[in-house]
């Protein structure tokens, strides 16, 4: 009875050893705790990937008519310039010929020009600016029709005309299809602001104002009353 007793305690104790030797528990790390049997083991967290960066000055800035497209392209004076669009969208370019720029932004016409420039040279280096044909009228010292980068500040391009004259209330009004905007000239707001940002464009006409009354106004003033006064004096005698 011992006997088969021992015998087939030996054959479990085997069996054990095994399954043991087939399915072995991994060592915990040290320093963490054993990871639990019945717990799935997590997939690692993906990392999202990181967006290129984006000049958001002239991949939005669309071009339109009226604008000017300034174009420097090094070592090759014969095809910098000053280059308009007309009302139909259209830039002609030299050695290009026209090219349509409707709902084109300053970014991809940029990479279009790079492209019939790569055809025509290699390794071509140019700089292209978009320029807004501004009208700057009223109470200024000189006042005329710019081509502005939309960068500048209504106080750069007031500057640009000279400034405010003596008789000027700093106050501009913003004119486009009939109808005006008063835009105050407050340094510290301007100066933050582009053109562009006041979403000023090809065609628009800054006026600036003129004061209500001034001290030229007052001087003429005083001297026609000195004149009445000289006057009714001399009939008097």
């Amino acid at each position: 009875m011992t006997r088969p007793l021992a015998a087939l305690t030996l054959a479990v104790a085997l069996a054990a050893g095994s399954a043991a030797a087939q399915n072995p528990t991994p060592a915990p790390t040290p320093g963490q705790p054993p990871a639990s049997p019945s717990s799935p083991a997590s997939a690692p967290a993906a990392i999202p990937a990181q967006a290129p960066g984006v000049d958001t000055t002239s991949s939005t800035l669309a071009i339109r008519p009226g604008d000017v497209v300034k174009v420097q392209v090094w070592g090759h004076e014969e095809l910098s310039g000053e280059f308009p669009v007309d009302e139909n969208y259209n830039l002609l370019f030299p050695l290009v010929g026209s090219i349509n720029v409707r709902q084109v932004t300053v970014s991809q016409l940029r990479e279009r020009l790079n492209t019939e420039l790569g055809q025509l040279f290699q390794r071509p280096f140019f700089t292209l600016t978009p320029l807004f044909r501004v009208a700057v009228l009223g109470e200024v010292w000189k006042p005329g029709l710019y081509s502005v980068d939309p960068t500048l500040t209504v106080f750069d391009l007031t500057a640009l005309a000279g400034g405010p004259t003596r008789q000027a209330n700093n106050k501009l009004q913003l004119i486009r299809g009939g109808q005006a905007v008063a835009v105050s000239l407050d340094p510290q707001a301007i100066a933050r602001s582009t053109l562009r940002e006041l979403g000023v464009r090809s065609g628009d006409q800054l006026v600036m104002g003129r004061a209500t009354f001034t001290k030229e106004d007052f001087g003429l003033l005083l001297a026609i009353v000195n004149t009445i006064l000289l006057a009714y004096s001399i009939f008097r005698k």
